[in-house]
C-alpha cells in the first residue's frame, strides 16, 4: 500500500509539472494575444511610412549613441556570469565568459524562458571549463537574481526622481505613491545588502540552501546590475526624437515597466508588451516615433545577437566535435 501510494504521488508531481509548463506556455500566448490586440488599437492608424519616415528621421549619431548602448549592456551582461564565478570561487577567462553570457542573454531574450534556455548554455559551456551541473545551477540563479537586484534597485531611484511616472498608467496617481513605492523596494534592496553585511545564516527552503553573497560580490551587483539597464534603456532614447521626449529617466523607467511585464508575460521577446506599454506611457510622442525607437531597440539588442550567438554556437560546438575526434584518435 506504502509503495503504491508513493507511486500516486509520484504521478501526480509528474502531472502537475507537465501542467505548470503548459499553463506559463499558455500565458505567454494569451500575453502575446492580449498585447498585440491592445497595440492594435493604438496604432492601426499608424503607415508604415510614417514608421519608415521615423527611422530615417535618426541622426547617424544617434545610431551610433544606440549601438554603444548595446555593447554597453551586453558587457554589463557578462558581468552578471563574472560575479557568479566570483561567488563561486571559480576563475574562467573573460573572452570565455563574455562569449558564453552574450550567447546565453541573445538566445533567452529572443526565445524567452530566460531562466531555462540560459540554464541549458550555461550548463553546455561551463562544464567543460570544470564546474558541475550544481555550481551551474547556482551560477544560473545569481544571474537571474542580480538581474532581478538591479532592476529593482533602479526602479526604486528612478521613482524617487519621477514620482509622477506612476501616473502615466494610473491616471490622478499622487506623487507620494511614486515615493512610497520606490523607498518601500529601496528597502528590500537595502536589506539584502543588510543580511551580507551581517554574514547571516543561509535560508533553507527544502533541501535548498541559499547563502548571502560575501559584500565583495554584492557591491558588483549593485553596480553591474543596473549598468546593463540603463544601456538596454538608452538604445530606446537614443533612437527617440527631442519632440515630445520626457528625459532619460522617465525613459527609463517605462523600459524598466515594459521589459518586467515582457519577462513575466514569457513572450518571446516580449512581443506586442513593449510596444503597448511605451506607446500607453508616451502619449505627448508621436507613436510611430515611438514605434521606429523600439524596431532600433529590437534590432540591436535582440535580432542581431541572435544572429551573432548562432554563429559563436555553430563554432563552439564545431571545436568540441574536433576535440573529440582528436582525443578518440589519440586513444587508438
Amino acid at each position: 500500500m506504502a509503495d503504491e501510494a508513493q507511486e500516486r504521488r509520484k504521478l501526480g508531481g509528474a502531472v502537475f509539472a507537465r501542467v505548470k509548463d503548459h499553463a506559463w506556455s499558455i500565458i505567454g500566448v494569451m500575453a502575446v494575444i492580449v498585447s498585440v490586440w491592445l497595440l492594435y488599437h493604438e496604432v492601426r492608424n499608424i503607415s508604415l511610412d510614417d514608421i519608415i519616415d521615423s527611422l530615417e528621421a535618426i541622426t547617424p549619431l544617434n545610431w551610433l549613441l544606440a549601438a554603444g548602448a548595446t555593447i554597453l549592456a551586453y558587457a554589463a551582461l557578462a558581468g552578471y556570469d563574472k560575479i557568479a564565478l566570483r561567488h563561486l570561487g571559480k576563475h574562467v577567462s573573460w573572452p570565455f565568459v563574455t562569449l558564453c553570457s552574450f550567447t546565453t542573454y541573445a538566445l533567452a531574450h529572443n526565445i524567452g524562458a530566460s531562466v531555462v534556455s540560459g540554464a541549458v548554455v550555461r550548463y553546455r559551456a561551463y562544464t567543460t571549463k570544470g564546474l558541475t551541473g550544481a555550481e551551474v545551477a547556482v551560477l544560473v540563479a545569481l544571474c537571474s537574481f542580480t538581474f532581478l537586484l538591479g532592476t529593482v534597485l533602479l526602479s526604486g531611484i528612478v521613482l524617487l526622481i519621477e514620482p509622477a511616472l506612476v501616473a502615466r498608467f494610473f491616471d490622478g496617481a499622487p506623487n507620494w505613491l511614486g515615493v512610497t513605492g520606490g523607498l518601500l523596494v529601496l528597502a528590500l534592496v537595502g536589506a539584502y545588502v543588510f543580511g551580507s553585511w551581517m554574514g547571516l545564516r543561509p535560508a533553507r527552503i527544502g533541501k535548498f540552501e541559499i547563502r548571502y553573497p560575501r559584500m565583495p560580490v554584492v557591491w558588483r551587483q549593485l553596480v553591474i546590475g543596473p549598468l546593463e539597464l540603463i544601456g538596454a534603456g538608452a538604445i530606446i532614447y537614443f533612437a527617440l526624437p527631442e519632440a515630445g521626449n520626457p528625459g532619460f529617466i522617465v525613459i527609463l523607467g517605462l523600459f524598466l515597466a515594459s521589459f518586467s511585464a515582457a519577462l513575466l508575460s514569457h513572450a518571446p521577446g516580449g512581443l506586442g508588451v513593449l510596444e503597448l506599454v511605451f506607446i500607453t506611457g508616451l502619449p505627448d510622442m508621436n507613436p510611430a516615433d515611438v514605434l521606429a525607437a523600439l524596431i532600433v531597440f529590437r534590432a540591436f539588442y535582440l535580432l542581431i545577437p541572435l544572429a551573432l550567438s548562432l554563429v559563436v554556437i555553430a563554432v563552439f560546438e564545431r571545436s568540441q566535435y574536433l576535440r573529440r575526434q582528436a582525443g578518440l584518435q589519440a586513444g587508438d
